[in-house]
């Protein structure tokens, strides 16, 4: 015999495949390994048993071709039969070599064929049913797809992840550990239950099936870090495959045309089955021309198997009609509804998880046959195509990273005195933040999606928020807090459209920090929303492309006392609406393209302090209009071209600081020293060859910057400003330092690297405040100095 096991490889495949067979394909698959069955057997007793038995005919030749096997048989009457009775048979003189040769012969020539391979046929076509129920798992282009959703839907079926998120979105996570330890035990057994009846079955489930309440936890609990971190994995997963998938449907494809092969091949089985099934005759007439070796040329044949094979033949008919109407039901299940589109409705609703998406194409075909095996697998695959889901478990594993006494380690105060957390590239925002409340400044950045929970109003002490390409959504609940608690707002983002409606609604704010672009259509409107809420604005910074100041700014005119634009390098054009803010103090139009100091600054009385950095300006004639601005104090005009300084300079006599570093000056007037309210001037980075003697007038002069110039000496006179504190000469071309120096009994600092000079004056030994560390120069000139002179400078 033929064991059956020797076909298994013709349907061997992996048992998780069998989530992706419906009942009509197990079905067939019984249906395929009884018809081979069959087809064993017969071709068993083919083998063994002998096919057919031939006896010589001694009727005459001239009957042969008229009558049947049967009807040549001879016939006597009774009277005959009585008196032959004696005789046993009729002698036909052959022996067994005559017998096999002509068993052989009339067997290959009088047995009709389809009674010769009649078990062969089954074997044959029941194989081709094989291979078509099972071909899209071995051809390579759609069973390495099937393989990785098997894997993927085994791992999400099986994660902690997918009992955790279905409890508490579902509502399901009962309130303490017995609630919970239900929930767990019983999800399996009772998803797609009805609420209602949750709670009358749950018991009966937990006595009927105690094995479940032991493979799942029995309380919905944390995940522990490596949990979090294989179903952080698995939504990596989900995301790319279903990217993969949905671009194609081969699956579809190859399992229709797979179906289809199958109903033609049924319909051909049929036919012929039922036409030559009446072939297989148990008698058999056999003519053939031996009659000059066997002395006949006529025999009949006894076909011995052929009532076996006839009932065969008639159950392997029966087990294709059934194998055929199951392939016709498959393609009417196929064809009646969409296949290609799956809709995740009834999870969404059972599970109120309303952003999981529906799919398509190759992805729906396989949900669909998963749903034929238990729709319980898509209910809780579907968790990982959850968003909400996703952040949730971000969620979780970043509260288990960042635990409280990890992000109070990264508390440090910032420039403005006040206790800062800064989280930086982060997935998301942990919960623990919002247990440190003595928090005074959050600074996030780079963190994407944020929505500040209710948590945040713990954060009693919370006075500044930053929020640098941290796109944020802010529950209205919580604007009433902030609005309460902020003082000082910074936001930095692609496009200034992109910045939070909510926080031009924090009226209590001073200080509002924006950083983006126009778009450059928007550009020279330079639109933004409206600053009329913020009551209490006092600074406002704004670094963007715009083309003018933007006219909301107005909007807090009558209370804003600190302006900066930073553009770029973008020119600013329209600059007329700075006549409004009157209690402007200080002003800032930092790389805007100007070439000329614009006439507006000039009707601001109350500026104390411009900065007009980084722009293009060749000329300051205009610098004899800030006798208007008869406050400000802090001139800053670095950062340009300018090649001179006019001469009317001198009616700035209420200036206190003025920055002409990085330009391209080569004099300076001798007006300057009538400044004589300067106490910081900054001339470095220029190309300085002199200073006037004049200079010597700024009797107020603290600080005193020369470096990065030409400068070969330095006037006498400059000595007489006996209150400077800092004076910087490094880097340009001194050959000697006067003793004069000694003069200058306040210095602190003194820096003189990068010149020619070959010694120091002993008199740096009268700056009483000048210590070693504040005198930078070669440690070779250092040395130089006399040794009392050098201890002086290393006592504490």
């Amino acid at each position: 015999m033929i064991p059956v096991a020797e076909f298994k490889q013709f349907t061997e495949q992996q048992p998780a495949f069998k989530v992706l067979k419906p009942w009509w394909d197990v079905l067939a698959e019984y249906l395929t390994v009884a018809m081979l069955m069959i087809g064993v057997f017969g071709c068993t007793l083919q083998v063994t048993q002998d096919k057919i038995i031939c006896l010589p005919n001694h009727e005459p030749q001239e009957n042969l071709s008229e009558a049947p096997c049967q009807q040549l048989l001879p016939r006597r009457s009774p009277e005959q039969m009585g008196a032959l009775q004696e005789v046993k048979g009729l002698k036909n003189n052959l022996d067994l070599q005559q017998y096999s040769f002509i068993n052989q012969l009339c067997y290959e020539t009088a047995l009709h064929w389809y009674a010769k391979y009649f078990p062969y046929l089954v074997v044959i076509h029941t194989l081709i049913f094989m291979v078509c129920t099972s071909f899209w798992f071995k051809f390579p282009g759609t069973s390495s797809k099937i393989e990785h959703f098997i894997s993927i839907l085994g791992k999400c079926f099986d994660s902690p992840w997918t009992t955790r998120a279905l409890s508490e979105v579902s509502g399901e996570n009962q309130k303490g550990p017995a609630a919970a330890g239900r929930a767990s035990a019983t999800i399996v057994a009772t998803a797609g239950a009805a609420p209602g009846k949750a709670g009358e079955g749950e018991k009966e489930k937990v006595l009927a099936e105690p094995e479940k309440v032991v493979t799942e936890p029995p309380v919905v609990t944390l995940l522990d870090k490596k949990e979090g971190e294989q179903a952080k994995a698995l939504f990596e997963k989900v995301k790319k495959f279903r990217v993969h998938v949905e671009e194609g449907d081969i699956l579809y494809t190859m399992y229709i045309r797979q179906t289809v092969l199958k109903v033609c091949k049924f319909l051909a089985i049929l036919v012929y089955n039922l036409v030559y099934v009446e072939k297989i005759s148990f008698l058999v007439a056999c003519r053939v021309e031996t009659s000059e070796v066997t002395g006949y040329a006529s025999f009949c044949c006894n076909h011995t198997k052929a009532h076996l094979f006839s009932k065969l033949a008639f159950c392997y008919i029966s087990f294709v009609c059934i194998y055929g109407l199951t392939c016709i039901y498959t393609l009417y299940w196929l064809f009646h509804r969409p296949l290609k589109e799956y809709s995740f409705r009834s999870v969404r609703e059972e599970t109120g998880m309303g952003d999981i998406p529906d799919v398509k194409n190759d992805f729906a075909f396989m949900l669909h046959l998963i749903d034929q095996y238990d729709s319980l697998y898509s209910k809780r695959f579907a968790v990982f195509l959850s968003e909400v889901s996703e952040s949730r478990l971000k969620q979780l594993n970043l509260n288990h990273e960042w635990t409280p006494e990890k992000l109070r380690q990264k508390l440090q105060r910032n420039a403005a005195g006040r206790l800062e957390l800064a989280l930086c590239m982060l997935p998301g925002l942990p919960d623990t933040i919002f247990e440190l409340s003595e928090v005074e400044s959050l600074r996030l950045e780079a963190i994407c999606d944020i929505t500040f929970p209710p948590g945040l109003s713990q954060l009693v002490h919370l006075q500044e928020l930053s929020l640098l390409h941290s796109p944020t959504r802010l529950p209205f609940s919580l604007q009433v807090f902030l609005r309460d608690h902020l003082k000082v707002m910074r936001v930095k983002c692609e496009e200034l459209r992109e910045v939070p409606l909510w926080v031009f609604g924090l009226r209590g704010l001073e200080e509002l920090h924006l950083e983006g672009l126009f778009p450059q259509e928007l550009a020279r409107a330079a639109t933004l929303e409206s600053l009329r809420e913020l009551k209490q604005l006092k600074v406002l910074s704004l670094r963007s492309n715009a083309g003018k100041v933007p006219a909301s700014v107005t909007d807090v005119a009558g209370h804003l006392q600190r302006l900066s634009l930073h553009n770029d390098g973008a020119r600013l054009v329209a600059l007329n609406s700075l006549k409004k803010l009157a209690a402007l103090r200080e002003l800032e139009l930092v790389a805007c393209g100007l070439e000329r100091i614009p006439h507006a600054v000039f009707s601001l009385g109350a500026l104390q302090e411009l900065d007009l950095k980084d722009n293009h300006l060749r000329s300051i004639e205009e610098i004899l209009s800030f006798q208007h601005c008869r406050k400000l104090v802090t001139l800053r005009l670095w950062h340009n071209q300018i090649a001179y300084v006019p001469e009317h300079v001198r009616k700035l006599r209420s200036l206190e600081q003025l920055y002409l570093s990085y330009n391209k000056l080569e004099t300076l007037p001798s007006q300057l020293g009538l400044c004589s309210g300067l106490r910081l001037l900054d001339v470095s980075h220029n190309g300085l060859h002199s200073l006037p003697p004049e200079v010597g007038l700024l009797q107020n002069l603290q600080h005193l910057a020369l470096s990065y110039n030409a400068l070969e000496a330095l006037p006498d006179e400059l000595f007489f400003c006996r209150k400077l504190r800092t004076l910087l000469l490094g880097d340009n071309q001194l050959s000697q330092l006067s003793p004069h120096v000694g003069a200058l009994r306040a210095l602190s600092r003194l820096e003189l690297k990068g010149n020619r000079l070959e010694a120091l004056p002993e008199e740096l030994g009268n700056c009483g405040g000048l210590k070693k560390a504040g005198l930078l120069v070669e440690d070779t000139l250092y040395q130089g100095l006399p040794a009392e002179v050098r201890d002086k400078m290393e006592e504490e």
